[in-house]
C-alpha cells in the first residue's frame, strides 16, 4: 500500500479542543483592558444612533450571587450585540451605596467594638459607612468583569458621588418647589429593630406565627349622634328597610361586639371598631361555658353570622342566635373601650368607641367586626380620615416608640415591648392579653401561622406605626409645565406605562400598573444616617398645614446642590451648615434643618439625572432606551424611577423595560444558605469558565424562573463542547486560506448556495432575535445549525471535497469560501454570548496585537443569496437522503458493511422526485457513498422505506471495484491512473 496521506489537505489550527477556559479567560479579559475595547468602540460608533441600557445598580454589600451573575450577563448580551448590529451601545455599570445595609454593618462593628453609634460624630460616621461600600465595589467590579461584562468599569456611577449627591438632592427640592412634597402623620411599616419607616420595596413576607385574641367591646349607648342618624338613612336606602326607633335598640344595650385581630398589641391604641354594611350579623346568647371560664351564661354577643360557630368553638362555649343585627343598628352603637374603668388606667381608655361602616371589612375570617387603630394600619388610617370629624374620640394615638416599645407613661403597659432588638418578640402582646383577661373582655385566644412583612436586611418583623414622615403626593396636581402625560405624578406614571415604554414580557405593564394605580403617597423619609439628607427647612413654630411651613427659595437650593457638588452630602451634617446656606437670603434663626434621610429607593430613581442626563456617555434625551431587572423590581427599582421621574421630568425615564425571573436550584427550589442549594457564580467560574455560565443563561427562558444545578452545568457545558468542535473543524479548514479562492455565489455548487440560503436566512433571524431580547431563540437557531447543517450535514458531506480535491478545484474553492463566510457570520453572530471563546477563534484565524473580534460588526449577509426555490427543492434532496443513510445504518447494523462508501445503493424515486434528484455522481457525494443509482422503477418487495418520506424506496447494493488508498471511495477505475491504487479524481490532485 502506498502512503498518501501527506497529500491530503487535512485541517490545521492551533484551536485547542479543550477549553480550558477558567485558566485562559483571565487572559483576554487583560488583552481587552489593555486595548481599552469599550473606549475604542465608543471612538468608532461616533454619529451611529445611541442605544442606552441603564444599569439598575446593585448594592455594594457582599460578594455577587448567581442572580447578579445572570442580571449582569443579560444587560451584556444586549449591549454587546446591540453594538455589532450597528448601534453606538453604551453601558455605564453603577452601584447603590446609601442606606441601611451598609449602616447596619457599621453599627454591627460598633456594637462588637463596645462602642455606641450615637457618641459618634455622625460625619464620621457617614466616612466609615463611605468606606465600607467603596471596599466592596471594588469587590463586586472585578467579579462583573470576570463575567465578561463590558461597560465602562474605569468610570462608573456611584450614588455616593458628590455629584450624584448634588443631583439626589436637587432632584428633591424639585418635589420642594412644585408642591408635592408635605409632612403627614400616618401609619408606615416601621422596623422597631432598625428604628426606621421602610418602603413596600423594602419588605418581604415569611411565614410568622401570631398571637389571636377575640375581644368583646361593650355596648354602652344608641348613639343620637346626628351624624349616625344620617348614616343609618344612607343604610336604609340600601337595604331598604325603615329607621329604627330607639325602643328597637333596647336589647342590644346588654350586649358586645366581638373582634378579631392578630395584633394584641394595638389594642390599648383602639379608637372604633368597623363593621361590613353588607354581611349578615347576628345577637347571639351564651347557653354554656366551660368551667373557670371568664365569660357568663347568658352573656349576649355580636358577631357575622358566617363567623360565629368558629368563634363559639375557639372560646369553648354554645350560644343560640336571638335575632339578626341589621347594619343600621350597629352603626348607632356606642361602645366602651375594653379598658374603659380598669384599675390603674387613669381613664387613657375612658372614651366612646365608634362603630363604623367600612368595605374593607369581610366575613371570610374572624367576627366580622375590625377593631381600627388609626396610628397602626392603612385601612384604619382611612377610615379615620373619612369619620374623624364626626366623631370628636376618634383620634390618632402616640403610644409606640421608634424602638417599637410603648411610652413609658402609658398606664399599665408603660415600657412594654412589642418586637425586642434583636427581633424576637417581646412582652407588649402577653401584657395586653392578660390584662384582657383580668378585664373580663378576653373571649378566647389562639396561635395563627401566616405570611407576615419582615425587613428584608435584617429580617426581623414590622409593625405598622403613626410617624410625622415626609411625603411625596402622588395625586397632587403639579403646576411644573410638564403636563403632556397627566398633572399629576400618579396619572404621568399610569400614562407612560401605557403609551410610552415596551414590556418584555408584556405582564410587566399590567403589574406595575396595578401597583402604582392603587398605591398610597410615598414615604419618603428615614430616620438613619447613611444616605441623602432631606435638603429641606421648616418653620419654627409653622403648621406642616401652613403655607410656609417649608422654606421654598431657589437660591437656597442653589446654594445647597453647589456645597454638595464639592463636599457631598456631610455637608449638611457638619456645625453651622444651616447659618452658612440661609445667611443673607433667611433668618436661620427662623427655620430648623431636617435631619431625616431619603428613601434609598429615592436614590436610585434619580439615576436617571446624573446618568442619563448630566453625563457625556449617558442619553441625548435623558431617557433610557432599556431597564433590564429582576420581576421584584416592579416594586422596586422600576416604580421608583417611574414615581421620581414623573415627578421631576414628567414621564417615564425609559423606554423600554425587560424583565427576567429568579434563580433556584435544579429541583425548583428558592436558593438558600441553609439548604445548602447555592450556586456561586465564581464556583461555575472556576469549574467551567464564564462562558459556560454565560451560555447557561442564553439556554434558559429568561423571562421564567431559571434552574441551575450540577447536572444542568454539565448539559451547558456538552452544548458548549458540540459547538466547539463546529468552529474548530471551520477553522482547521481555512488554514491557509487567501483571497484568491474565492468562488462568486453564482458560480458555486447547489450545495454552497444552498448553505448561503440558510446564512441569510439566519441573519434574519439573529437579528430580530437580538432585537427582542430573545437569546434562547438566538442560541438555540445558531447551535441547531452549527450542529445539524453544518456538522452533521454540510461539513460531513464536503470532508471528502476538502481533503482530497486538488487545491484549485471549483468544488473545494467553494466550500472554502463557504467556510470563511460562515466563519465571519458564526464568529460575530455568538460573540455577544460567548465573548471569550469567539475572541480565542477570532484570534486563532486573525492573531493580531491590537485586533478583537468585539471591535467588529456582525457582518452584512446579501439579500439575493436568499433562493427560496432552491431550499424547496433541497427538502427533497434531504428527505431522499435521509432514507438512503436509514438503509445503510440498518447494513452496518447487520455488519454488512463497515462505512457508507462500501455502498453504491439503488434508490426507487416517484417522477416528480427524480425531477429534482437528477445527478447520481452529486448525489452520492451527498450520502457519502461510492456510487448510487437513480431509478424510477417500483421498488422490489423488502425494499427499506421510512413512513415520512412516501415514494423514496432504497435497496443496498454494494459498490463495485477497488478502494482508493488516498479518499477510499470504491470505483472500477482505481489502480488505472498514473499513480498506484488511485481513482481518477486523486491522481489527478497528486499531478
Amino acid at each position: 500500500m502506498t502512503d498518501y496521506r501527506d497529500t491530503l489537505s487535512l485541517p490545521e489550527t492551533d484551536f485547542p479542543m479543550r477549553a480550558g477556559l477558567p485558566a485562559r479567560e483571565p487572559d483576554w479579559l487583560a488583552r481587552w483592558e489593555r486595548l481599552g475595547i469599550y473606549d475604542r468602540l465608543r471612538a468608532n460608533a461616533e454619529g451611529r444612533k445611541p442605544f442606552i441600557l441603564h444599569d439598575g445598580p446593585p448594592y455594594a454589600n457582599g460578594h455577587l450571587h448567581i442572580g447578579h451573575a445572570l442580571n449582569k450577563v443579560l444587560k451584556d448580551f444586549i449591549t454587546r450585540s446591540q453594538q455589532m448590529l450597528g448601534r453606538d451601545a453604551r453601558y455605564v455599570p453603577g452601584w447603590d451605596c446609601h442606606g441601611l445595609p451598609i449602616e447596619w454593618k457599621i453599627e454591627e462593628k460598633y456594637r462588637a467594638e463596645g462602642l455606641d453609634k450615637d457618641a459618634v460624630d455622625v460625619v464620621d460616621f457617614r466616612q466609615e459607612c463611605r468606606r465600607f461600600a467603596a471596599g466592596w465595589i471594588d469587590v463586586q467590579r472585578e467579579e462583573f468583569k470576570r463575567l465578561g461584562i463590558t461597560g465602562k468599569w474605569d468610570k462608573p456611577y456611584l450614588t455616593m458621588d458628590y455629584h450624584a449627591e448634588a443631583v439626589i438632592a436637587g432632584e428633591f427640592m424639585k418635589l420642594v418647589m412644585n408642591g408635592s412634597l408635605y409632612q403627614g402623620s400616618k401609619p408606615v411599616m416601621w422596623s422597631p429593630v432598625e428604628k426606621t419607616a421602610l418602603a413596600e420595596a423594602e419588605v418581604e413576607y415569611h411565614e410568622h406565627t401570631s398571637h389571636t385574641i377575640w375581644v368583646r367591646f361593650p355596648v354602652v349607648a344608641v348613639s343620637s349622634n346626628e351624624f349616625a342618624d344620617a348614616v343609618q338613612r344612607l343604610l336604609l336606602d340600601q337595604n331598604e328597610g325603615e329607621v329604627a326607633s330607639k325602643e328597637v335598640f333596647d336589647e342590644l344595650l346588654s350586649a358586645s361586639v366581638v373582634i378579631w385581630t392578630t395584633t394584641p398589641w394595638t389594642i390599648p391604641q383602639n379608637r372604633a371598631v368597623c363593621f361590613g354594611p353588607g354581611i349578615a350579623y347576628g345577637l347571639y346568647e351564651i347557653t354554656e361555658v366551660p368551667e373557670g371560664s371568664n365569660l357568663e351564661l347568658g352573656a349576649k354577643v355580636i358577631l357575622a353570622e358566617a363567623l360565629a360557630e368558629t368563634a363559639f368553638a375557639q372560646a369553648k362555649v354554645k350560644a343560640t342566635l336571638r335575632r339578626s343585627v341589621s347594619s343600621r343598628e350597629l352603626v348607632a352603637l356606642t361602645l366602651a373601650h375594653p379598658f374603659r374603668g380598669v384599675e390603674g388606667a387613669n381613664g387613657e381608655w375612658d372614651f366612646d368607641v365608634p362603630m363604623l361602616p367600612g368595605d374593607h371589612v369581610t366575613d371570610d375570617a374572624g367576627t366580622g367586626f375590625v377593631h381600627t387603630a388609626p396610628s397602626h394600619g392603612d385601612d384604619d388610617y382611612q377610615m379615620y380620615l373619612q369619620f374623624k370629624d364626626q366623631y370628636p374620640d376618634f383620634k390618632m394615638t402616640y403610644n409606640v416608640e421608634p424602638d417599637g416599645s410603648y411610652r413609658t407613661d402609658l398606664p399599665l403597659f408603660g415600657g412594654e415591648v412589642i418586637i425586642k432588638p434583636d427581633g424576637k418578640e417581646g412582652g407588649a402582646n402577653v401584657a395586653v392579653i392578660k390584662q384582657l383577661a383580668y378585664a373580663g373582655a378576653l373571649f378566647a385566644k389562639g396561635k395563627l401561622k401566616h405570611s407576615y412583612p419582615h425587613s428584608w436586611r435584617s429580617k426581623a418583623p414590622l409593625i405598622y406605626r403613626n410617624t410625622a414622615q415626609w411625603f411625596a403626593a402622588i395625586d397632587k396636581p403639579l403646576d411644573d409645565g410638564m403636563g403632556e402625560h397627566g398633572d399629576t405624578i400618579r396619572k404621568r406614571a399610569l400614562e407612560s406605562i401605557d403609551r410610552l415604554v415596551k414590556w418584555t414580557p408584556q405582564t410587566g405593564r399590567n403589574r406595575l400598573f396595578s401597583m402604582i394605580e392603587n398605591r398610597p403617597d410615598w414615604v419618603l423619609s428615614r430616620q438613619r444616617a447613611w444616605g441623602v439628607p432631606l435638603t429641606c427647612f421648616v418653620k419654627n413654630g409653622a403648621k406642616p398645614t401652613d403655607p410656609d411651613f417649608l422654606l421654598r427659595d431657589e437660591q437656597v437650593n442653589a446654594r445647597i446642590k453647589a456645597a454638595f457638588e464639592t463636599e457631598g452630602a456631610d455637608a449638611w451634617y457638619v456645625q453651622g451648615f444651616k447659618e452658612r446656606i440661609l445667611t443673607g437670603l433667611h433668618d436661620p434663626d427662623a427655620y430648623e434643618q431636617v435631619f431625616d434621610i431619603l428613601d434609598v429607593w429615592f436614590d436610585s430613581g434619580s439615576t436617571h439625572a446624573f446618568v442619563l442626563r448630566d453625563r457625556e456617555d449617558g442619553s441625548p434625551d435623558g431617557i433610557a432606551d432599556l431597564y433590564l431587572e429582576g420581576t421584584d423590581q416592579h416594586r422596586g427599582w422600576f416604580h421608583s424611577s417611574m414615581l421620581q421621574a414623573c415627578a421631576t421630568k414628567g414621564r417615564a425615564p425609559y423606554r423600554g423595560v425587560l424583565t427576567h425571573g429568579f434563580t433556584l436550584d435544579e429541583k425548583g427550589m428558592k436558593m438558600s444558605k441553609s439548604l445548602g442549594n447555592t450556586v456561586a457564580p465564581q464556583e461555575v467560574i472556576d469549574q467551567y469558565g464564564a462562558d459556560i455560565l454565560r451560555l447557561w443563561v442564553a439556554q434558559s427562558d429568561y423571562t421564567a424562573d431559571l434552574r441551575i444545578g450540577k447536572e444542568i452545568l454539565k448539559g451547558v457545558a456538552d452544548s458548549y463542547r458540540r459547538l466547539r468542535n463546529t468552529l474548530r473543524f471551520m477553522l482547521g479548514n481555512l488554514d491557509g486560506w487567501s483571497e484568491e479562492e474565492r468562488v462568486a455565489p453564482a458560480d458555486m455548487p447547489e450545495l454552497e448556495r444552498l448553505m448561503l440560503h440558510r446564512m441569510a436566512e439566519l441573519d434574519g433571524v439573529v437579528r430580530k432575535g437580538y432585537d427582542a431580547y430573545d437569546f434562547q431563540g438566538v442560541f438555540q437557531a445558531l447551535f441547531n445549525f452549527a450542529t445539524t447543517d453544518l456538522s452533521a450535514f454540510y461539513f460531513d458531506i464536503r470532508k471528502d471535497a476538502l481533503y482530497c480535491d486538488s487545491p484549485d478545484s471549483l468544488r473545494r474553492r467553494a466550500s472554502r469560501t463557504v467556510l470563511d463566510l460562515l466563519f465571519h457570520r458564526l464568529v460575530t453572530w455568538l460573540a455577544p454570548i460567548l465573548p471569550f471563546t469567539m475572541e480565542d477563534v477570532w484570534l486563532s484565524r486573525f492573531p493580531s496585537a491590537d485586533d478583537s473580534v468585539h471591535l467588529h460588526d456582525i457582518p452584512a449577509t446579501p439579500s439575493d443569496w436568499l433562493d427560496p426555490a432552491l431550499a424547496e427543492r433541497s427538502k427533497t434532496v434531504r428527505m431522499v437522503r435521509r432514507v438512503v443513510t436509514g438503509a445503510l445504518e440498518a447494513e452496518r447494523r447487520a455488519k454488512t458493511i463497515g462505512a457508507s462508501l462500501e455502498a453504491a445503493p439503488i434508490v426507487h424515486l416517484t417522477d416528480a422526485q427524480a425531477q429534482i434528484v437528477t445527478d447520481p455522481e452529486t448525489f452520492a457525494d451527498l450520502c457519502i457513498t461510492s456510487g448510487v443509482t437513480l431509478t424510477t422503477t417500483p421498488a422490489p418487495e423488502g425494499a427499506f422505506t421510512l413512513d415520512d418520506a412516501p415514494g423514496v424506496a432504497v435497496v443496498f447494493a454494494r459498490a463495485e471495484g477497488q478502494k482508493c488508498e488516498r479518499c477510499w471511495k470504491i470505483s472500477p477505475d482505481v489502480g488505472s491512473h498514473a499513480h498506484p491504487n488511485t481513482c481518477a479524481r486523486c491522481s489527478a490532485a497528486l499531478g
